[in-house]
């Protein structure tokens, strides 16, 4: 699911994807993203697993992808971009 927070910065719900569906699913979204699009908070949860947690910090590669930050929610990323 996504959701538009402002012109520059989205929200994308991946918690209930598996692993590699939502590693496609956020290199695909990357790829045809606005380049208005500067940060993109990535809702992965905690609950039930790290495995997408861990996609997200420690996986996912995208050319666009200038840093990642970690939140006081363990169960999101925000992605800022190029």
């Amino acid at each position: 699911m996504l959701h538009f927070l402002s012109t520059c910065r989205v929200e994308v719900d991946i918690h209930s994807m598996h692993q590699e569906e939502a590693k496609k699913y956020l290199e695909h979204f990357l790829s045809d993203a606005n380049g208005n699009v500067k940060e993109v908070v990535v809702i992965h949860g905690y609950s039930s697993g790290t495995v997408l947690r861990d996609m997200v910090r420690k996986r996912l590669k995208h050319h666009r992808i200038r840093s990642k930050a970690l939140s006081l929610n363990p169960g999101i990323t925000t992605l800022y971009l190029f």
